[in-house]
């Protein structure tokens, strides 16, 4: 097993349950559920998706990412933006 698996390993058993997201406002509810369905999107995707507001959007993802269940990178597509993935099994 090498270093890189090694540390997927411990990265997918410090991943958070959805007891992380209960006490959070509706909107992070919202888009963590949106997420859970769709895998990765960019936060215009997400607002499309949830017909909530780009700010509200915003909001709901510093939310879950503070609660650590939710990860960004950059977009191989476009770097301007960044995906969103669930982080939650």
């Amino acid at each position: 097993m090498s270093t890189s698996d090694v540390q997927q390993v411990e990265a997918d058993e410090e991943a958070p349950g959805w007891e992380a997201v209960r006490d959070l406002p509706p909107s992070a509810k919202l888009v963590a559920k949106v997420l859970e369905y769709n895998e990765t999107l960019t936060q215009s995707q997400l607002a499309e998706e949830t017909l909530l507001p780009p700010r509200t959007v915003r909001y709901a993802l510093n939310r879950l990412e503070e609660a650590g269940v939710v990860a960004s990178r950059f977009s191989f597509a476009d770097a301007r933006k960044r995906i969103y993935t669930l982080r939650i099994e």
